[in-house]
């Protein structure tokens, strides 16, 4: 006999588990002899700082810059997280007036994301826009066909999402691919897949919307299955999303198709530090 240890994703006749390496393994289930519930590994400061060089990837900006361990980007100032630097290897907290005066040239806020354990804010310091990072496995099965996906934003997309970014912005993607997908009239969404310093291939969420009169019909779930399979199809084995820490029902949303969270980040002003 052996062991396989991962995340239960399936039951049925065949029980599939998601090993860490993010393999998909089959076993019958008239082979199973025990199942053993694992607390959850602890996640190790390498796993944040791959996973959050993943997702700087997938939404970086229009430009960027790296500074010694820092990446900066800028998006034409539209949204926190295309334009700030994200501490991503071994940085020196000298470099930080580097990205004042960086940010200041674009006319911008000199914003730094601050992961925990990937950058130590200093006591009193205020913060804004605390993130959950949760991550979770790709989902197992065919995706919605209510769902249309493209390579970029059409006119119908950029209706939907009812936010002035920039398509620029929205299909940047450093050495990875990106997919914006549709419910008509009612939803839209985006994903990135991109590599991170380890080898693992991640799929990223974004921009999902959903408009008012839509909501609470399981069109947010369908449209992130169809993107996360979407994801898997182009060699991605693990997902994650970036949510608010107050937007509670995103969180739930996320919670319920299986993903935790993996980490926090936080926005502050390098003028500040």
């Amino acid at each position: 006999m052996t062991d396989v240890i991962g995340h239960l994703v399936a039951v049925g006749p065949t029980l599939s588990v998601r090993s860490k390496r993010g393999d998909l393994v089959d076993i019958a289930a008239e082979d199973v002899v025990a199942i053993k519930a694992l607390s959850d590994a602890p996640v190790r400061t390498g796993d944040i700082r791959n996973l959050e060089h993943a997702a700087a990837s997938g939404w970086p900006g229009v430009e960027q810059q790296w500074v010694r361990g820092w990446l900066l980007r800028f998006g034409h100032g539209s949204t926190r997280r295309a334009n700030s630097a994200v501490p991503l290897n071994v940085y020196n907290r000298a470099d930080v007036e580097a990205l004042v005066d960086w940010y200041a040239a674009r006319g911008l806020a000199p914003l730094v994301a601050a992961p925990d354990r990937l950058f130590r804010i200093p006591p009193g310091v205020p913060t804004d826009a605390e993130n959950l990072v949760m991550t979770g496995d790709l989902p197992v099965g065919e995706s919605d066909r209510a769902v249309t996906i493209a390579a970029g934003p059409d006119d119908e997309w950029r209706d939907l999402y009812r936010r002035e970014v920039p398509v620029d912005v929205l299909t940047a993607v450093i050495d990875g691919e990106v997919a914006f997908a549709t419910i008509a009239g009612a939803a839209v969404g985006r994903a990135a897949v991109t590599t991170a310093p380890d080898g693992a291939r991640w799929v990223g969420l974004s921009a999902v919307h959903v408009l008012v009169e839509a909501r609470r019909r399981g069109l947010a779930r369908g449209l992130c299955s169809a993107l996360l399979c979407w994801g898997g199809e182009r060699g991605a084995t693990r997902a994650y999303v970036q949510v608010l820490a107050d937007n509670t029902a995103a969180t739930r949303l996320y919670e319920s198709m299986g993903f935790a969270v993996h980490h926090r980040s936080r926005y502050v002003d390098a003028r500040s530090l």
